[in-house]
Formats: C-alpha cells, structure tokens, sequence
C-alpha cells in the first residue's frame, strides 16, 4: 500500500503527541552492523542471554521481513525517561540502592504497547483501511539502534547507547512495521563522539568494547538483571550500590547535558527505600511493591542478591544484622551473597 501525500508528517505529528519525542522512517533491509552482532554472538559476550543466539532470533534480526513478510516500511520511535538526579550517600543512617533511571517508574512493556496501538490505528485512519502491522519495544528479535540509526534518530556512541544530538540518549525505543510504503528518512552517518571516552574510562567493570559493542558478562546492567545466577566474585565491588541496572555510562556522556524533562510515566513513584529494609522484604511485599515495575524482572533472589552487594559495597556497619538475617533466607543465592557482603565489612575475607 502506498501512503498518502504527506502522511508521514502527520504520522510524526501524532507520534509527539503520543509521547513519542522523535520519530523516523527506514526500510525493512539487512541491518548494516549484523555481522557485528554474529561476531558478538561468536564471542560469548552475550552471557546467559541465550535467546539471543536462537536460530529463529537469529534469522529475523537478519532480515526484519522473516517477522512481517508483508512490510515496506519500519517506524522508529524514541521515549525520553528522566535522567537520574543526585542523591545523598546518607552512609550510616539511610544507604539507599541505585536503579537505572527508566526503571523508576512503570514498566515500559506496559506503557508503550498501548501508545503504539493507538498510533497504528491513527495511520489506519488516515489511509481509511486496516494495515498489517507488527510492533515492539525491546522485546522483538530485531537489531533496534541499527534500525533507528538507518531511520535517523541519532548514531550509535562507544557506550552502545544511540544517542541524539539535541535529545542525549535517555530514551526507550519502539518499532512499528507496517505493510505502507512510507518515503525513508536520510540515516545518521556521522559520528559525534570523535576522540571522547568518558564512557569507556567511567565503566566501573570495563565492559565496554572497541567495536561499539559491550561484554555483556561484565556489565553492571546484565549482572544486576540478566544473569540468573552468582555474581562473579571479582566483580562484586566494582558494582558500588546499583541493585538493577546502572546509567553511569550515560551519566558521564557530555551529550546528555540536553536530556529533556522525561516522560511522567517512567518518573519515580514513591522515595527509595534503605537498603536494609529492602532485603528483608517477603516473596509478598517484594511482588506488592514492584508489580508491573522493571524491577520484577529480576525477580526477588535476583534483587535481594543484589541488595547485599550494594550493602557489602556500602560498608555499613548497621547493614550487618539484616545480613546476618539473610543468611536464614530460603535462597541459597541470597544467603550466599549476604555472607560476602558481611565478609566485606568485616573484614574477613576467611569466611
């Protein structure tokens, strides 16, 4: 189906009334950095993340047409979230965890699905007829910051994070395919990070890769939400006090001093929790207070075991009868991590 004359204006003009702060228009071609994923894959850098190396993911990240045969046309959509704000150590009396900024407020898989449908049903509107569509938000087998760089919304920095020269990098992306031949956008092809390597001197673990591509096994974002199981152990102390996900790479980027204001919805709902009250919650108030969150994601024995890092890393003396609470937990992962962190605080490396 061919689109109407200026369709694609419209449909970029409903997207920013959606919350959509940038939208751009690509094909539905081999994504230009496949190879470099295959050889990512090839590496092992994708730890635990195993999905990731399916044939069947393999194949549609290969060629986007394997998930919508029918499509002409990739919309790409970006989400500002806020940029995280600082906060007092309060060491001694109130040692709070760090979360990624996006994961402070609703799920953005809750979020962003229902707005997406909303501006499908606009474009069909627009045409006057129903139009095959496929959409997603980080949940698709599609190789995203290639599609949205190919649909200009910004290039893809030494952190891994596309970034936006007016616009930063804190944002969440969204993908439509549509069966509408919509006219593509020009690609981002300039690169303005030049000589800067903020990121790569910031990353605490050293996870960052030369090639515009991480070691995922090293991140702070995978080891606090992906890996299922320990933590390696010498990698413990270079997570300080993030318990899910971590932005310090964004934080030390000189583009994101023009983040805009995010979107409400992904805004901190209620004030951080102490640690120490964080690890003794209950299988019951851990899914009461992060239901429909990122957070559950990492569901309570992989939050909790977290939580204890933090609390080893924050080396709180008063940290250390909920520890040794812990050590009765049910989860030998948790119990396992709060005995290093009271090890840790201690000082006795021997436990």
């Amino acid at each position: 189906m061919t689109a109407p004359a200026n369709l694609k204006d419209r449909i970029k003009t409903r997207s920013k009334q959606l919350g959509f702060i940038l939208a751009g228009v690509t094909t539905p071609e081999l994504p230009p950095h496949y190879s470099t994923f295959e050889r990512w894959l090839a590496q092992g850098f994708h730890g635990q993340m195993n999905y990731l190396a399916t044939d069947r993911s393999r194949v549609r990240r290969a060629d986007p047409k394997q998930i919508l045969p029918e499509c002409k046309s990739i919309l790409v959509l970006a989400t500002p979230y806020n940029p995280p704000l600082p906060k007092g150590e309060g060491l001694g009396v109130r040692v709070e965890g760090k979360v990624a900024s996006y994961a402070g407020g609703a799920d953005y898989h809750d979020v962003l699905p229902a707005r997406m449908k909303e501006l499908v049903a606009f474009i069909e509107e627009q045409v006057g007829s129903p139009i095959r569509n496929r959409w997603y938000t980080d949940t698709g087998p599609i190789l995203e910051r290639d599609l949205a760089q190919r649909a200009g919304i910004g290039w893809i920095g030494k952190n891994t994070c596309l970034i936006h020269p007016k616009q930063g990098s804190y944002f969440l992306l969204s993908e439509i395919f549509l069966d509408l031949e919509l006219e593509p956008d020009p690609p981002f092809i300039t690169d303005h990070c030049g000589t800067c390597t903020r990121c790569i001197d910031a990353c605490p673990t050293d996870c960052i890769l030369p090639d515009r591509t991480l070691d995922a096994t090293r991140c702070i974002s995978y080891l606090t939400i992906e890996l299922k199981d320990d933590i390696p152990v010498e990698l413990r102390d270079k997570m300080g006090k993030w318990v899910f996900g971590c932005d310090i790479c964004q934080m030390v980027c000189p583009w994101n001093r023009f983040a805009p204001e995010g979107d409400p919805a992904f805004s901190d709902k209620e004030p951080h929790a102490p640690l120490t009250d964080e690890l003794s919650l209950t299988p019951q108030t851990f899914n009461q207070r992060f239901k429909r969150t990122p957070i559950q994601r990492a569901k309570r024995r992989g939050y909790l075991r977290n939580v204890a890092v933090a609390l080893g890393n924050a080396g709180d003396m008063q940290a250390l009868p909920v520890l040794q609470s812990a050590l009765n937990d049910e989860e030998p992962l948790i119990r396992e991590h709060a005995q290093w962190a009271i090890n840790k605080i201690t000082g006795d490396s021997h436990l």
